[in-house]
């Protein structure tokens, strides 16, 4: 065999084996990929979040000069006849204090879109100086996100979903995975879960001491009955996960998967067909690769996809969803530049066993 057919051959025997696929190479199940928008009002981005609606597909993020500067406000899309629509910014984090006669600006943060089965699209979000100090608010929506109501700050105590989609359950309660950054220094992690009921507003207690593990951001997958789980972003280099067998009301103990985490933002979704996707960073250093995996029991992972790999950038804190199509949508931080879309046809991924 000639040389470089003997390269070429332990090329094609690498590629098969390895988590990740060469830049550029197309990969099965991988539809299409694109940027929500080429040019912006703000020159920074980052935590988007995506939604069907009955009229379609709208995302938002939050954009500014830069994260935590009081210019960062709220953005959003929509998808018309095939085409992203121009950013429009629909939040900002002005507070007003009428008696005092004050005014005061403080950066937005993760915003949080949720269509529940019945009533108007719901965009949670925080404002304040930073994520320990935070508070949360809500806006709703009765036409697929082109008009939206004033913002309403959510009761004290419930900062609404953090970074991740709630999850709506068969009692059509609405359970949003959520966490909480102490003023400790350094500050306590602990992951704590909100239900949106007929009766209000509640809240368990945290599901982890933020000291063995450090948690925040999780997402919620459904394994079946009232079982759920929860996996989610750490600061001790790996993926948590925590079970509930009544429906996100109690939790068991935090452990750590074998999943790789570089203490960034992640997210899941359970698919029709009762298989799970999972979204994350696959190293414990920086923000790229952004990877895809699978899994049929939410225990053991498969690759599925790696949707950006280049040294040194950042691609990070994805959201996912399924559409009714069938179709898996994905959005994500592109550089801190750009809001980045994927289209995924979760019945052609080729999966590959874990590096």
């Amino acid at each position: 065999m000639k040389t470089h057919q003997l390269l070429a051959a332990l090329l094609g025997s690498l590629l098969v084996t390895t988590v990740f696929a060469p830049r550029g190479a197309a990969q099965a199940g991988l539809l299409k990929s694109e940027f929500i928008y080429e040019t912006a009002p703000f020159p920074s981005c980052h935590a988007s979040t995506i939604v069907e609606t009955k009229d379609g597909l709208v995302t938002a993020w939050f954009g500014g000069t830069s994260e935590g500067n009081d210019d960062v406000g709220i953005w959003s899309a929509r998808l018309e006849d095939g085409k992203w629509t121009r950013p429009v910014e629909l939040a900002n984090g002005v507070q007003k204090n009428a008696a005092a006669g004050t005014r005061a600006r403080f950066p937005c943060w993760n915003p949080v879109l949720f269509q529940p089965k019945d009533g108007p699209l719901m965009l949670f979000y925080k404002v304040g100086p930073n994520p320990r100090e935070w508070w949360g608010l809500w806006m709703t929506s009765t036409d697929s996100g082109r008009t939206w109501s004033a913002p309403s700050r959510l009761p004290n105590g419930i900062l609404g979903p953090i970074k991740n989609k709630p999850v709506q359950l068969a009692n059509g309660d609405i359970l949003c995975p959520t966490s909480s950054e102490s003023t400790n220094n350094p500050p306590l992690w602990r992951v704590h879960f909100e239900r949106l009921s007929n009766g209000g507003w509640n809240k368990t207690l945290p599901a982890n001491d933020g000291k063995t593990i450090g948690a925040i951001q999780p997402s919620i997958l459904f394994l079946g009955g009232d079982k759920l789980l929860a996996l989610g972003r750490t600061r001790q280099g790996k993926v948590f996960q925590i079970t509930s067998d009544d429906a996100g009301k109690t939790w068991g103990s935090m452990t750590l998967t074998a999943l790789p985490n570089p203490n960034s933002g992640t997210d899941a979704v359970t698919l029709k067909d009762g298989g799970h996707l999972f979204i994350y960073n696959h190293t414990t250093r920086g923000r790229s690769p952004l990877n895809l995996a699978h899994s049929l029991d939410g225990q053991t992972w498969q690759a599925a996809l790696v949707i950006e790999d280049q040294p040194n950038a950042e691609f990070s804190y994805p959201a996912i969803i399924q559409t009714r199509d069938g179709l898996v949508h994905v959005t994500y931080t592109w550089k801190r530049q750009k809001v980045k879309h994927v289209v995924i046809d979760p019945a052609k991924l080729e999966l590959k066993p874990m590096q």
